[in-house]
């Protein structure tokens, strides 16, 4: 029996010295940590992608070194009940790029093992996730044209994009008659949704790829909303000339066609597939990676065809003293609620996004310096005036703003992301719950 003890004993060091030469040259990143994210085996894929990304170069706990990239880490951790299981399965982290070198995509899952281990695995799929968003916006191309033959509207577009001509499929669709002739193709979408500027992006979209298609909600005549995807294709009667750029130069042309098709069905569907790759856990509103998407599409456009951008950064002053005398689930009570009231103040067009612990940003399209601080200041005065209500009763809070926006001397978003950072904490510094940004300091009420 001893010799069998024995001889079972080593082949479990056995099975185990291979299952550690495993990880360590396994091609993707595995993090090995107890549940409390305290880092107990790492192998040098994740330690080489994991090493830049924390702040004091310590590596000894996975949610604190990816707390840049991924702040929800520890709360959907908590969240997670089941003995054991998925936590989270290959979400899209956004990361900086280091000098001269572009933004990268990893992909992230967490396992939990039991109550006490968890094990992650991260991955650089850069390459791989702009693959596979082409394949999907021509997948949706091939659907949009295949499928639903009886809940689309088809409208012919001039080459600024107003509608042409009224037809029955319009009608069915939208409720819109013939009075929306004329009409530029924003009548759609719900009131701040679309800028005259996005209007014009999508056009140049659909010269530039063959087709401009986006989802989201829509609006009939009598005001409903529908969830439904905008396809836009141009004409190609004159070759390969594009409407717009036609239509710029003075010239004629026959300009687009949009299929505006009502969704309904699919919403659910498509809600938890954008929540999941797109939204913060904790919060709801959009995460690094989707303020990063829409970041970085609206430069390209802004590079193109310059027009106002801003950029509201937010940091909530003295969370750490909440967490502190109120507890962590008092501190996220907090975060829902100033993202409540973020949503309540500013357009649907505009991006709210959660990027760090306490910290969010706030991308405003077609938004000069003046627009941005009225805005700001607006959240500012409501959160100072609104204290959150949570389990411990209601909670005092106040943020302090930055505010940035987009000019010639800034080449990326990173560089946009930075001065509004700077004007943050130039806020902090001089006492919270203020606004700063160019030529901007609001005295605190």
């Amino acid at each position: 029996m001893a010799v069998d003890a024995v001889e079972a004993e080593y082949d479990l060091e056995q099975e185990h010295e291979a299952l550690i030469q495993f990880v360590y040259v396994a091609p993707a990143g595995l993090v090995q940590a107890r549940s409390d994210g305290e880092i107990v085996m790492i192998n040098p894929v994740a330690a080489q992608l994991m090493m830049p990304l924390s702040r004091d170069g310590n590596l000894s706990n996975l949610f604190t070194a990816l707390s840049d990239i991924a702040p929800d880490l520890r709360s959907r951790m908590a969240a997670f009940t089941a003995p054991q299981g998925m936590v989270c399965d290959g979400i899209h982290l956004p990361v900086p790029g280091v000098g001269k070198s572009e933004r990268r995509l990893f992909s992230f899952s967490l396992i939990k093992l039991d109550d006490k281990r968890i094990m992650a695995m991260l991955q650089d799929v850069t390459w791989q996730a702009k693959r596979e968003r082409l394949l999907r916006h021509q997948e949706a191309w091939l659907n949009a044209v295949l499928t639903g033959v009886s809940d689309y509207a088809l409208i012919n577009l001039d080459s600024r994009g107003c509608v042409t001509e009224w037809n029955e499929s319009i009608g069915r669709v939208t409720g819109q008659g013939s009075d929306i002739v004329k009409r530029s193709l924003a009548v759609f979408y719900p009131e701040d949704a679309i800028t005259p500027e996005r209007v014009l992006d999508r056009l140049h979209e659909a010269d530039h790829s063959g087709w401009s298609l986006d989802d989201g909600w829509r609006q009939r005549a009598n005001g409903t909303r529908f969830w439904g995807s905008a396809m836009i294709a141009p004409h190609r009667a004159l070759g390969d000339e594009s409407p717009l750029a036609a239509a710029l130069a003075g010239a004629t042309h026959p300009g687009y066609c949009l299929i505006v098709r009502d969704m309904s069905g699919h919403r659910e569907a498509a809600e938890v597939a954008h929540h999941a790759a797109l939204c913060d856990h904790l919060t709801g509103i959009g995460n690094r990676r989707a303020f990063f998407d829409a970041a970085e599409s609206e430069l390209r456009r802004w590079h193109r065809l310059p027009r106002p951008i801003s950029l509201l950064m937010l940091d909530v002053d003295h969370f750490k003293k909440i967490n502190d005398s109120h507890g962590h689930p008092v501190g996220d009570e907090v975060l829902r609620h100033i993202t409540r009231v973020m949503a309540a103040t500013f357009r649907q067009v505009d991006v709210l996004a959660r990027i760090g612990g306490e910290e969010f940003a706030v991308l405003l399209p077609s938004a000069d310096l003046g627009n941005a601080q009225r805005a700001a200041e607006r959240l500012r005065a409501t959160l100072e005036a609104q204290p959150a209500p949570t389990d411990a009763g209601p909670v005092h809070c106040t943020v302090s703003i930055g505010i940035a926006t987009m000019d010639a001397d800034t080449p990326n978003v990173d560089a946009l992301l930075k001065r509004a950072d700077d004007a943050l904490y130039a806020a902090k510094r001089s006492g919270c719950n203020q606004v700063c940004g160019p030529g901007v300091v609001a005295e605190p009420s």
